[in-house]
């Protein structure tokens, strides 16, 4: 029956999303403060999360990992439990909206156990997770690195330990841009000192992005969420592994590999890193010194267009098949949507099993 409510205001998404804010914010307005200005963002992410809540209704383990998650992250936010049953309130207001006629009490009894049930899960996720974290940590810029006019490479030392694996990403508030969060791959493998690196595009339009590149400087502050994100390493394989990057997507993939020739020195680690131009292989300098020092790391640059290139040349999706055999390795996917969709395609073309690539979903 949840199913069949959330079908019955599908067709009308944007806009029943855009009613459910209104009506929450009519009859809280103080809740409006816990948001940005602009809310395109934030409908886009409701609309998600109400998808893939109701797709997992029938399937208790995935809609229970699915609600602590956003529990947890909510902390970051300063959700608290009351303000649940204000959610709650204006979710239904919405659904009789937009279901209309075909609204019936059985829906709304379904619907009002689905949610209390979800609520409660996302309550106890937080509890618990403010046992053991702050809801954020504030980090300090101590180098900020413009390698390229919109790229910038960015050292932060938050101010305790947050604790993450390699390829994994935050969420990343500037003070230029209050409330808007943004997430990012950390760009290196945990370590002793405990910095965290990002690898930066300024986007156009891109609020964060752009305050990161071109507005932040050595000693401004950022806040930082919890870390996210299932790309990591199969901690109990022992293949070697592959790792295809475009553009500033290196920055998971370069902890993953240190990750990875960190512990198992046996290990080959093959990294093929993508780019427009050689103008924007903006870290290559650094890759290079890596595989001297670690002999079984292997950098292959790789460019589709510009001027005389001496590395491999043509989008990164597409020159899989002249090298080795992959499909023995571990594969992991980083850059762009489109690269990364047509990466996976290539490689399942090519007999990589499907168990074997990783890489997150665009719209984390």
């Amino acid at each position: 029956m949840i199913k069949e409510i959330y079908a019955l205001i599908e067709p009308h998404a944007e806009k029943s999303i855009a009613y459910f804010y209104g009506r929450l914010f009519a009859e809280n307005p103080r809740l409006r403060t816990f948001f940005p200005s602009s809310m395109a963002a934030q409908r886009r992410r409701m609309s998600d999360a109400l998808s893939q809540i109701t797709a997992s209704s029938d399937n208790p383990e995935t809609f229970t990992r699915l609600l602590s998650r956003l529990g947890r992250e909510h902390r970051k936010f300063g959700i608290a439990p009351a303000h649940y049953d204000a959610m709650g309130r204006a979710t239904l207001a919405t659904l009789r909206a937009y279901a209309g006629e075909s609204w019936t009490a059985e829906m709304e009894a379904a619907w009002t156990t689905m949610f209390d049930t979800a609520a409660a899960i996302m309550i106890q996720a937080a509890e618990d997770d403010a046992a053991q974290a702050p809801p954020w940590w504030v980090g300090e810029v101590v180098e900020h690195d413009r390698r390229t006019p919109d790229i910038a490479v960015l050292t932060v030392r938050p101010n305790e330990p947050l604790p993450y694996r390699a390829g994994q990403y935050v969420s990343v508030q500037t003070a230029r841009w209050p409330r808007v969060w943004r997430t990012y791959s950390i760009a290196n493998a945990p370590a002793e000192d405990g910095l965290l690196r990002f690898h930066v595009r300024a986007l156009p339009a891109g609020w964060v992005s752009g305050a990161l590149v071109r507005h932040t400087r050595a000693g401004d502050a950022l806040l930082l969420g919890r870390a996210s994100g299932g790309m990591v390493l199969d901690a109990e394989s022992g293949r070697d592994v592959l790792c295809v990057a475009g553009g500033t997507g290196l920055g998971p993939l370069k902890a993953l590999a240190e990750e990875a020739l960190r512990t198992r020195e046996d290990r080959d680690v093959h990294l093929l890193f993508g780019a427009r131009t050689p103008a924007d292989l903006y870290d290559l300098r650094a890759l290079r010194a890596l595989a001297e020092a670690r002999p079984r790391f292997h950098v292959v640059p790789v460019v589709s267009e510009g001027p005389a290139f001496g590395g491999v040349r043509g989008p990164v999706s597409d020159v899989l098949d002249r090298f080795q055999d992959w499909t023995g390795h571990d594969v992991y996917v980083a850059g762009p949507p489109g690269m990364v969709s047509r990466t996976v395609m290539n490689l399942q073309e090519l007999g990589v099993p499907t168990e074997r690539i990783h890489y997150d979903p665009a719209d984390r």
